[in-house]
């Protein structure tokens, strides 16, 4: 087997594309939002992440994006120790991460191809290659024809395809939705995460915290479950455990 070699020596798995190894997080009220998360992730998996407000998941989400640092434990992302990433090199890390949020935070002043393309142009993709890999990426997610419209003219379910055309184009190992069908309705929160389905079918590992226990019931994949920082229930083919 394969191992992904780090500074400390620590050998980690290849298969195994995310892994936390007792993460805690304190803000600075001293109150905790993580306490001793273990959890493992392999490349190619679709999982939930479910529970109440206040569970932990958003946390949990911002140090996958190093936009936090865990008071205590290790976090390994694609073989990386995030704390042990200069911040410089931070925004190189997030090319390996596709991230699609509930308010779909596309530029309202440029159209969708240009919504697609600014993440390209990010990482300074020659212009030829933008033109090929935008209307593809498009038509993936099924907004071929509407390469020139604003985002204003689109509907909720169309600006969230548009938000994951941005996030898919650069082809991330790792997607990360945070409530993806939050503002949408139930017809809409369905397509979508029948296209999530789908490009996890094509080998992208696929992490979804979500309130919509629907979705989750039906859907039958991994479910992680959190509870006031702690992980509560991991189950394959798992559903929405109601709290007291």
């Amino acid at each position: 087997m394969a191992f992904f070699k780090t500074v400390k020596n620590k050998k980690i798995p290849s298969e195994n594309i995310i892994v936390l190894e007792n993460v805690c997080k304190s803000y600075a009220t001293g109150a905790p939002a993580l306490s001793g998360v273990n959890l493992t992730i392999k490349q190619g998996e679709f999982v939930f992440i479910v529970g109440d407000s206040g569970s932990g998941k958003s946390t949990l989400i911002k140090l996958l994006l190093r936009e936090l640092v865990p008071t205590s434990g290790d976090i390994y992302v694609n073989g990386q120790n995030l704390q042990q990433l200069k911040r410089r090199n931070v925004p190189k890390y997030r090319r390996n991460l596709g991230v699609v949020f509930q308010d779909f935070r596309l530029l309202k002043d440029r159209n969708v191809y240009e919504n697609v393309a600014f993440a390209q142009r990010i990482i300074q993709v020659p212009g030829r290659e933008i033109k090929k890999n935008v209307p593809s990426i498009l038509s993936v997610v099924g907004l071929a024809g509407k390469y020139k419209a604003k985002p204003r003219q689109l509907s909720g379910g169309e600006q969230q395809r548009v938000a994951m055309a941005r996030a898919l184009i650069n082809r991330p190992p790792i997607l990360l939705c945070d409530e993806p069908t939050g503002n949408l309705d139930p017809k809409n929160s369905w397509e979508i995460m029948k296209l999530l389905e789908q490009i996890n079918q094509k080998g992208t590992t696929i992490i979804v915290v979500t309130h919509n226990r629907e979705i989750v019931n039906e859907m039958q994949k991994r479910v992680v479950t959190m509870k006031k920082g702690v992980v509560v229930s991991d189950e394959e083919k798992g559903g929405y455990i109601d709290e007291d």
